[in-house]
């Protein structure tokens, strides 16, 4: 069993964020909202931008191999999970002293329809993971001429 530092004002942090999350950001009645959803051993740090033609999911994954990263898309559910393998923890008169967080991550972001799913494309380079989601072209009005 290793020895892992206690840090409340994390505990706390955590517990006002999902508390900010439960007052704040709750989605309509029956609707499930898949884009605030984590489930692992660790939470990789992302941030979602909109442009014009794309959205890009830029996520911090240090330490984390991409060929284990997998990403999937379905009925509109982003899934990105992956896993950090641990590193060799310094250990000095018995005691280990482990602060870097290894494990599986998987998060889930929900997309909204005008999205092209079977464009999306990932890349990884020092440790940051970058999702390109393409927006499907906009239908553009067609004249009709009248004969």
């Amino acid at each position: 069993m290793s020895i892992m530092r206690y840090e409340p004002v994390q505990v706390l942090r955590q517990f006002q964020d999902e508390m900010n999350r439960f007052f704040d950001e709750r989605p309509a009645a029956g609707a499930v909202d898949y884009s605030r959803v984590a489930t692992s051993e660790w939470t990789p740090a992302v941030d979602i931008k909109e442009e014009a033609e794309r959205y890009v999911i830029t996520a911090d994954v240090p330490g984390v191999d991409p060929k284990v990263i997998d990403i999937t898309m379905e009925n509109g559910v982003l899934s990105i999970k992956g896993e950090r393998t641990s590193e060799a923890a310094q250990e000095r008169q018995g005691y280990k002293r482990v602060e870097r967080v290894s494990g599986g991550f998987y998060r889930r972001f929900s997309l909204p329809d005008t999205v092209d799913s079977e464009a999306i494309s990932a890349s990884s380079s020092h440790g940051v993971l970058e999702v390109t989601i393409p927006k499907k072209q906009a239908v553009k009005p067609r004249r009709i001429s009248v004969s």
